[in-house]
C-alpha cells in the first residue's frame, strides 16, 4: 500500500473532486462534502493513524467560483466531521 512510503504526513494534502462535478459546473452540498471528509479521516485512521487522520489537510477542489460554492467558505471545519 502507497501509506507506507509516506515518511512525513505534514506535507500530505488530499484534494478531490467529485467525478460527477468535473466539467459540469455542479458543486457538492455540504453534507456530501462533510461525507467525503469524514470517510476520508475514517480511513486515514484505521489504516494509519488518530493522529495522522486528525492533522491532515483535505480540499475539496470542485469549482472555485464564490457563486457556484460560496457555502464552503463560510461552513464549519470539516475536519470535525
Amino acid at each position: 500500500m502507497f501509506v507506507e512510503k509516506i515518511t512525513n504526513w505534514d506535507n500530505v494534502v488530499l484534494a478531490y473532486e467529485p467525478i460527477w462535478a468535473i466539467g459540469t459546473g455542479k458543486v457538492a452540498t455540504p453534507a456530501q462534502a462533510q461525507e467525503v471528509h469524514y470517510e476520508l479521516r475514517k480511513w486515514l485512521s484505521e489504516n494509519v493513524g488518530a493522529d495522522v487522520a486528525a492533522s491532515t489537510r483535505i480540499i475539496y477542489g470542485g469549482i472555485g467560483w464564490t457563486a457556484r460554492c460560496g457555502w464552503l467558505f463560510g461552513w464549519w471545519s470539516f475536519s470535525e466531521a
